[in-house]
């Protein structure tokens, strides 16, 4: 797995586990989405991944994406 494959697997989880939380718990779990969905969209525009920088000093390998 690559450092892109690892940052979409993560984001996918972290969207997934906010609806989850929301419907189960609280609506105020929808912002852990809308966070999510914000940094994939400010990751696309700069190419600053926070999630790429750990999965880098992890060893995952670099992809297209995140370098």
């Amino acid at each position: 797995m690559n450092i892109d494959r690892a940052v979409l697997a993560f984001a996918g989880a972290v969207v997934l586990t906010g609806l989850a939380l929301a419907v189960l718990y609280s609506p105020w779990w929808l912002l852990l989405s809308g966070f999510a969905g914000l940094n994939m969209v400010q990751a696309a525009f700069t190419g600053f991944c926070p999630a790429a920088i750990v999965f880098r000093k992890m060893g995952l390998k670099p992809g297209n994406a995140f370098r």
